[in-house]
């Protein structure tokens, strides 16, 4: 065992060996197998001790390690059986009272199982399985939000989290994450740190709640992103074939010119104070 619970890439193939385990591939179990990628993450999170993290399908313990051995509170959620037997074994009794781990999907425990009202704020570090983490961040953004996150992401889901109006990759996750988030450019993370090697790049991001968050109502995130099914569209044509066709977006449509645009344009063009000004007239 490395310091900080991190795990070399012999060390890390020795204790999959050891469990009789290989990386299944439908729950994303790509290895973390770089320390300084461990010491990044912590250090873009400003870990101190006393400080609870969350943190998603932590795997072989390698981040966790680190965390724990910084001083914080970790509340994870791990969805692999043995991989969850081999937390506890190991884990657990070294950091009585500090590691709490549930096993289970992080889907339908996106903050791990933290007890409502544990901690005013707390912090989610996480290296997440690249197939559920657009889903994951809307479950998190509809419940208590994180003070700060360090996410591990493939880059393109990076791109969509980080873009502005008028980018491909601009979106409704785009949308409710700046109006609660200020979104650091990330830290590539090339294939070759991790075991398997991903066939993608991954990128380490960082996330730092806003003084004053807005947060898009559950309603307003579920219209743009219908309206976003469609981008290359303009939005009067979207909106002419909604169903349900809320009463407000009409509305909306007339207020474009606020903004410099009409009907006529596409989703990816309107700005943040537009979808603002569309969730304040759902929520009316």
């Amino acid at each position: 065992m490395l310091p900080n619970g991190q795990f070399s890439l012999r060390q890390t193939r020795e204790i999959l060996a050891s469990l009789g385990h290989s990386p299944r591939k439908p729950l994303g179990q790509n290895f973390l197998i770089d320390g300084n990628i461990v010491r990044k993450s912590l250090q873009l999170a400003s870990i101190r001790p006393g400080e609870t993290v969350v943190e998603i399908g932590p795997g072989l313990g390698t981040l966790t390690g680190a965390l724990l051995e910084a001083g914080a509170a970790v509340y994870a959620v791990e969805r692999d059986r043995v991989l969850a037997q081999h937390l506890r074994e190991w884990l657990a009794p070294q950091y009585p009272g500090k590691f709490f781990l549930t096993e289970g999907d992080a889907l339908d425990y996106p903050l791990a199982n933290l007890p409502a009202g544990a901690v005013d704020d707390f912090k989610i570090v996480a290296n997440l399985p690249y197939a559920i983490s657009t889903p994951w961040m809307d479950a998190v953004l509809e419940g208590r939000l994180p003070v700060e996150m360090v996410l591990m992401l493939q880059r393109e889901t990076a791109a969509r989290f980080t873009a502005q109006p008028g980018s491909k990759t601009f979106g409704a996750i785009s949308v409710a994450l700046d109006a609660t988030y200020v979104r650091t450019p990330g830290h590539k993370v090339p294939p070759v740190c991790f075991f398997p090697p991903p066939q993608v790049d991954s990128c380490l991001l960082h996330l730092r709640r806003r003084e004053h968050p807005v947060r898009i109502s559950t309603q307003t995130h579920r219209l743009i992103r219908a309206l976003f099914l469609h981008r290359r569209k303009q939005l009067g044509a979207i909106v002419k074939h909604l169903s349900p066709k809320p009463p407000a977006i009409e509305c909306w449509l007339a207020r474009l010119p606020e903004w410099g645009m009409d009907a006529t344009a596409r989703p990816e063009a309107v700005p943040f104070a537009a979808w603002h000004a569309l969730d304040a007239l759902i929520s009316a």
